[in-house]
């Protein structure tokens, strides 16, 4: 039997970094506020220069060099990004013309939002373990700067830039146990971003992300319990089982309540929202990078890597490492 496995990891973070004391300077806001309610110190913003292509292919070069894969060898691209460059072509074809192959199917996932890059995992693990692909570069980028009003202070403080990146492969020994994905658009107004196509954006507002936070808190609370609990049931596993939590990056009163629900220490679980703020689909692969560089993660560990994001869509995998 046929199984997909991480071969390699990386990521790319702007050198720009957004402190919240900067951000004292232009909402009204403090640093404690956004400690306090959301863990967050700083963030990462790209320069005028960089796009979604651009930062997707930092990482995706970190994965494979990692992967000891070259890009010849990489038979689907999967980007996960609610920023593209362009609205099409992809910003996987752009991507791919970058790493100078052509060929192979590329394409973007930008409907699950934060949950993108677990949707695209999953997509991946299904075309390998069917024998049509033997290799994979699953890869979230966003730039949720440009997509900020920098005047409302119940967004602009939360989200960050950067992309995360991993390289799926064939192997024999099972490496992604399972992936579970769900949606539900009967709470598509709890996070959006209002742009219509074909249309021109008469209002600025219509251009930047919206999002009813307690509303969001309280569903994802609830939706992430269960989606643990569907995880390790369908896998005939324990939450002592776990080795790592690898969470979206979304607020740190969620992840320590994951981490709670499944009784892991918060030094294994992995947490850069500190530091990069909320990537979006970038998140999960940036956290998984970072924790697999510093030698934390080791080979045999299992990880639970899960995500919830605008639609809403949530998802999760199972991953041993």
């Amino acid at each position: 039997m046929t199984y997909s496995k991480i071969l390699g990891t990386g990521s790319y973070l702007p050198e720009k970094v957004v402190t919240n004391h900067d951000l004292e300077k232009i909402v009204n806001t403090t640093h404690d506020w956004i400690v306090e309610r959301t863990g967050i110190r700083k963030r990462h913003v790209a320069a005028e220069y960089e796009t979604a292509a651009s930062m997707a292919e930092h990482a995706a070069r970190a994965a494979m060099k990692a992967a000891g894969v070259t890009p010849e060898e990489i038979g689907m691209i999967i980007i996960a990004t609610t920023t593209p460059e362009k609205m099409f072509p992809s910003t996987a074809c752009l991507l791919q013309q970058r790493l100078g192959i052509a060929g192979c199917a590329a394409f973007d996932l930008n409907s699950a939002a934060c949950a993108g890059f677990i949707y695209g995992l999953s997509i991946a693990d299904q075309f390998i373990r069917n024998g049509t692909i033997k290799k994979a570069l699953v890869i979230g980028s966003e730039l949720m700067s440009r997509i900020m009003d920098w005047s409302d202070r119940s967004t602009c403080v939360l989200f960050g830039d950067g992309a995360g990146a991993v390289v799926l492969g064939a192997s024999d020994t099972p490496g992604i146990l399972s992936t579970h994905l769900h949606a539900d658009g009967s709470h598509h107004d709890v996070l959006w971003l209002a742009v219509t196509v074909g249309k021109p954006i008469v209002e600025k507002q219509g251009a930047f992300l919206k999002m009813e936070g307690n509303r969001l808190f309280k569903l994802a609370v609830n939706i992430l319990g269960q989606l643990c609990d569907e995880t390790l049931a369908a896998n005939a596993l324990q939450r002592e089982d776990l080795d790592w939590l690898i969470p979206h990056q979304a607020n740190i009163r969620i992840i320590e309540g994951m981490a709670k629900k499944l009784r892991l220490p918060m030094d294994r679980v992995a947490v850069t929202l500190t530091e990069q703020g909320n990537t979006s689909g970038a998140s999960i692969p940036l956290a998984l990078d970072k924790t697999v560089r510093d030698g934390h993660i080791k080979p045999g560990q299992l990880l639970l890597l899960e995500g919830f994001g605008g639609g809403l869509a949530w998802g999760s995998a199972l991953v041993r490492f």
